[in-house]
């Protein structure tokens, strides 16, 4: 989920002082739009290796003097110690020199501790690490004689290959043992305190390559367009060419000596290959120097610490529970359609003399092209210079994921698969996501948001709303993600891949969000984003005119506001949707995901619907106190529609599944940071759309 880069010289290396801090810095910056929340660096040279971490951007931790001076005392320890006059700008004559780096999206252990911070040190080992091992509580409770330090997944991967390495006596052993205990997806690259080589390991291919045409200098990174990107450097044209460049496959290492730039790879999977890498301590004997964070969590130059739960007592939790119990029970039990589980307070619905809604009335079942239709049509798009054949976005929820596995398992299709986080992806949508990615051994790109930022938008348009509560402005709170639409387009072209895929399920159009501005679109199926170009007007009419009502949705985050309305309603759409060609099926998603993949499902719901997406609690309480019903009950009534389910499991399932998910609440509000009892009351006494229809 993060970004890790490195670079290694020999000491035949051509490159400056200036050429290597450069090189350093832009790589820093390339990884910096995989995770924005902590940055940190390790620096092997003979004598040590020194790491420095902060909870900041990497951006900001390059203009400490700390990070500066560490580049500075390594390149120095390389140069010969024998006298000569060598100058700071010659290359030449160096010892060998490891840099690697990391940009951090966290997931595992908040970044406020700073052992949880990369690189992660072990007793042996310095480490970056990308991606998420989902069974570290498991593999800490089954080797009881491992010592924890920190929070982190990354830990326990160390002490796997520390210990392995010395049972067996081969790091390579190691490194397969290591990788065939964890579950979820590792990206790593690992220094050794004895050794001069460096280590490079993935089980899901996340990991490219390159080096220089004297065989000098390696560099490698997350992506290949970082490396394609840095190749076009001054400091690094005529070095290395795009064909240079080269995947570490899923399930492979590679083992870097760094006195020759010796390149061995091993596979992970292959418990009976040889061991050819000999690796020697040859009187190695390093120090590791741990550098004291800059910063402190008081700073203002520091990026504000992701939020944990605040400290909760029952005596608040009760007042919670009363608030939330005290809202549903103002909503009263609303005449539903007859045929479907609509409440006569949906916008724009009308019941005929039998009691059915205009949607069962005009409603058209889904027309699907098919399995075979879906086969023939991604055929034309299999490559075979070994690149992507397809750009799959990958959410988190079922759907995504599913549609994962049917195209890497069923069809066979090589898709690189690709998340935006806006700061609402859930814990438990990126381990899901590291659960499939991990299994499938299907390369990654994420994108991250400036995440803190994100949230204080957040923040500022949920403190509007409450100022002036309108349900036609609640899909406010969800506009920071639209920009996934955007980064999907450009991916698709920085990559040259042809086809997109997206899998989005039809029969989850909610139309009372444009409802409550106004707008209708009917039974049709035209795609989530297609609208008309006058409903598009009324729906910028609608929040325009609530902006003036509430100057309050005027702050930062309106830039942001526009781009997410544009990104989902203006930019081009040209997607391959996956639910158009193969029928939506709950129970065999679910069980195809739990059974075969292990997939996590929340603590507070028996849905696996909407788990991935952090917001949906907070705005479907708003939809039940407010309008008498959620997305829940449009979703239901489209599946009884299409036939897939009976009225009275769907008026179950919609009784049980709008209950509030107390624990998505506060992760929500805790997250974000406005206060939970606030909002409750201030929801709990808006005015109720349902008591026109009472």
């Amino acid at each position: 989920m993060c970004g890790i880069f490195g670079v290694t010289l020999t000491p035949a290396s051509p490159f400056t002082d200036t050429d290597i801090e450069t090189t350093v810095r832009d790589l820093f910056r390339l990884s910096e739009s995989r995770g924005k929340e902590a940055a940190g660096i390790a620096v092997q040279s003979p004598d040590r290796i020194r790491v420095y971490k902060e909870a900041v951007t990497a951006s900001a931790l390059m203009r400490t003097d700390a990070y500066r001076g560490l580049l500075r005392d390594a390149l120095a320890a390389t140069r010969p110690s024998t006298g000569e006059n060598g100058s700071a700008g010659n290359g030449s004559g160096r010892g060998p020199l490891a840099v690697v780096g990391h940009s951090r999206l966290v997931t595992n252990g908040a970044q406020g501790r700073h052992e949880n911070n990369q690189p992660v040190i072990a007793d042996a080992t310095v480490a970056v690490h990308n991606g998420i091992i989902v069974n570290d509580a498991d593999l800490w409770g089954r080797h009881t004689d491992l010592c924890r330090k920190a929070d982190v997944d990354t830990e326990v991967l160390l002490a796997l290959l520390e210990r392995h390495q010395r049972e067996t006596g081969s790091w390579t052993q190691a490194a397969r043992r290591a990788f065939e205990e964890i579950e979820g997806t590792a990206s790593v690259a690992i220094l050794f305190k004895d050794h001069n080589v460096l280590l490079l390991a993935t089980n899901n291919g996340s990991l490219y390559y390159c080096a220089n045409r004297e065989r000098s200098a390696l560099f490698f990174a997350s992506e290949r367009d970082m490396l394609m990107r840095l190749a076009e450097k001054r400091q690094l044209r005529g070095h290395i060419q795009d064909a240079d460049i080269l995947q570490l496959r899923s399930n492979t290492a590679l083992l870097v000596s760094l006195d020759a730039l010796q390149l061995e790879r091993f596979a992970l999977d292959a418990d009976d290959a040889p061991d050819r890498t000999g690796i020697v301590t040859n009187g190695i004997h390093r120090q590791i120097e741990n550098l004291p964070p800059a910063y402190d969590a008081d700073s203002r130059h520091i990026t504000r610490i992701v939020a944990t739960p605040r400290a909760r007592t029952s005596a608040s939790d009760a007042v919670i529970h009363e608030l939330v119990e005290a809202g549903i029970a103002q909503v009263p039990e609303l005449e539903r359609c007859s045929r479907c589980v609509l409440t006569r307070a949906m916008p724009f619905i009308e019941f005929d003399d039998n009691g059915v809604c205009n949607f069962c009335r005009n409603y058209r079942k889904i027309e699907h092209h098919g399995p075979e239709a879906l086969a023939d049509h991604v055929e034309r798009f299999r490559r075979t210079d070994g690149l992507p054949d397809a750009l799959l976005s990958l959410s988190g929820g079922r759907d995504s994921t599913y549609s994962l596995h049917y195209f890497k398992s069923v069809l066979g299709l090589n898709v690189l698969t690709y998340t935006y986080d806006w700061g609402m992806v859930t814990d438990i949508a990126r381990r899901n996501i590291a659960r499939l990615c991990g299994k499938l051994g299907v390369e990654h790109i994420l994108v991250s948001a400036d995440i803190n930022r994100k949230r204080e938008y957040i923040r500022m348009n949920v403190n509007a709303w409450l100022k002036r509560p309108d349900l036609g402005t609640v899909p406010l709170f969800m506009a920071g993600d639209k920009q996934f639409f955007y980064h999907a387009n450009r991916l698709r072209k920085q990559l040259n891949i042809p086809l997109t895929i997206f899998s989005m399920n039809p029969m989850e159009r909610t139309e009372f969000k444009a409802g409550f501005c106004g707008v209708t679109r009917g039974g049709s199926h035209d795609r989530f984003y297609g609208l008309t170009n006058w409903n598009k007007v009324k729906i910028a009419w609608h929040y325009g005119k609530q902006y003036l009502l509430n100057p309050a949705y005027i702050n930062r985050s309106l830039v942001d506001t526009v781009g997410a309305y544009f990104s989902y309603y203006v930019i081009p759409h040209d997607y391959l949707q996956f639910f158009e060609y193969v029928p939506w099926d709950e129970e065999t998603i679910n069980r195809t995901l739990i059974d075969e993949y292990g997939w996590e499902t929340a603590s507070d719901t028996k849905s696996t619907w909407r788990i991935g997406d952090g917001t949906a609690a907070f705005y479907n309480y708003i939809y039940y106190v407010g309008a008498g019903f959620t997305e829940n009950d449009t979703f239901r009534s489209n599946q009884i529609r299409e036939g897939v389910l009976d009225r009275e499991t769907a008026l179950e399932n919609v009784r049980r599944e709008n209950r509030p998910r107390m624990d998505t609440l506060h992760w929500y509000c805790d997250t974000i940071g406005i206060d939970l009892e606030h909002a409750l009351r201030t929801i709990n006494a808006m005015p109720k759309w349902w008591a026109k229809f009472t």
